[in-house]
């Protein structure tokens, strides 16, 4: 108990916690009454290894103490207040407060991390099915309808914003950047759309409800691509958008048979760069570099760090996203660069994903049950610590959101900003519910 309480005496400065130990000794840190009008936080450790596990590592050591049931929060908080309690109060100091303790420890995780990020045609494949291939009922669950697995937008107040909005409005403003126009604006051709890392298929069927244009989605979790054809077959459209189980990089130029005026006009990629691990950064820039037609627009929207480069926690890449890296803006700057990008436009967007994951967090709670009877409670616990610890990081850490769009030529986009507002409110003032969100899970079963 040395360990931790050493760290917790330097980390408590605001509010109390009251740790029990496994053998009943009871530690008190911090002064006063808790934050939020329910007293101070409790947590009991049950087993004589817990103390030490989580004081050596505290990212790794409480995620798995709380899985194990090595340390339980004693209502009426959770493991979502405390995360954001102890973080909350870490925040000055930054990741390092819960990063791993020691020289040793500390450059072992560091070249752990650094090899988890080399993302093979194998293993990549093996890393998306890992995350995304799990029961469907599952993210049904904790999702909105339309199952995005990103950031929600929340344009207006996000206590009175439902999730399903602020996801549509998502939609909107990534869309309304993409600058794509319709087969009439066009010349009467539809544009040619490579959504990469497509998901289950929510935004690619977004933009052709929209826009009219052809969409290829590309992923590598089976169950996402054959959920994905199973919405386009539902809502007529199979032949337009159109879904491959397929790594980007094996994604032709030709794929849509566009003869000397092959390659996609447009290239989205929602989620998928801290996917792809900054090892493969110059194949994934040369690559969609080549995809693209000259007077194209490639838009990225991504996790991303407010400062330096970084390295990914081990409970994460144990857990939840092996293979997975969270990227600094300088490294998908500078990275595409050297690949003939230019890059035109830069937005960061703060604490959306914060309130978006309390939602998901909330959800999960709400369906504890059926969860753990699908999984177990081990599961449940993880799926708890994983989502907190998430909302944490843009909360009180220092995550954020990218969204770039990348060009060739600086004219593939307007001179000023003005029309990504004013087509994001044209989407919005749309708001017409395409049939394939609303007929969503009948579809599914």
């Amino acid at each position: 108990m040395w360990l931790l309480s050493k760290f917790l005496s330097g980390a408590i400065h605001t509010g109390t916690i009251i740790v029990t130990d496994h053998d009943g000794k009871e530690y008190t840190f911090g002064a006063g009454e808790g934050l939020d009008g329910r007293g101070p936080i409790k947590i009991t450790l049950t087993n004589k290894k817990a103390a030490n596990h989580i004081a050596r590592y505290p990212q790794m050591g409480a995620g798995e103490a709380f899985m194990w049931g090595w340390l339980v929060v004693e209502e009426p908080h959770d493991i979502r207040d405390m995360i954001l309690f102890v973080t909350m109060n870490t925040k000055k100091q930054g990741d390092s407060a819960i990063q791993a303790k020691g020289i040793l420890r500390k450059t072992g995780q560091a070249i752990k991390a650094k090899l988890d990020g080399i993302n093979l045609r194998s293993s990549a494949r093996k890393n998306a099915e890992h995350t995304y291939n799990l029961t469907r009922r599952l993210y049904e669950l904790f999702l909105d309808e339309d199952r995005q697995y990103t950031m929600a937008y929340y344009r207006e107040n996000p206590e009175t914003t439902s999730l399903e909005k602020a996801q549509m409005d998502k939609k909107a403003h990534m869309a309304a950047k993409m600058n794509i126009k319709r087969p009439e604006d066009n010349g009467g051709v539809p544009m040619k759309v490579l959504d990469i890392g497509c998901g289950w298929g929510g935004f690619a069927l977004y933009l052709h409800e929209h826009y009219g244009c052809e969409v290829l989605g590309v992923a590598l979790a089976p169950d996402q691509i054959a959920f994905s054809k199973e919405r386009a077959e539902a809502a007529g459209v199979a032949d337009k958008v159109k879904f491959e189980l397929m790594d980007y990089r094996d994604v032709p130029r030709d794929y849509f048979g566009a003869g000397d005026n092959d390659g996609f006009d447009r290239i989205s990629s929602v989620g998928l760069l801290e996917h792809v691990g900054t090892i493969h950064y110059p194949q994934f820039f040369e690559h969609t570099n080549r995809l693209l037609k000259t007077d194209g627009v490639m838009f990225s929207h991504c996790c991303g760090r407010a400062g330096p480069p970084g390295l990914t926690d081990a409970w994460t890449r144990t857990y939840i996203f092996p293979g997975g890296y969270i990227p600094a803006l300088s490294e998908l700057v500078t990275q595409s660069e050297q690949y003939g990008w230019q890059v035109m436009d830069v937005e960061a967007m703060r604490f959306h994903y914060s309130y978006t994951l309390e939602e998901w967090y909330n959800r999960t709670v709400m369906h504890k049950d059926e969860i753990v009877e699908m999984y177990d409670e081990v599961f449940y616990r993880m799926w708890l610590f994983y989502l907190a610890g998430a909302e944490q990081s843009f909360r009180n850490g220092t995550m954020v959101n990218w969204q770039l769009l990348y060009v060739k030529e600086r004219d593939a986009i307007p001179m000023t900003r003005e029309y990504m507002e004013e087509e994001s409110a044209r989407l919005r003032d749309a708001s017409v519910v395409p049939e394939w969100s609303l007929g969503m899970r009948e579809a599914a079963e």
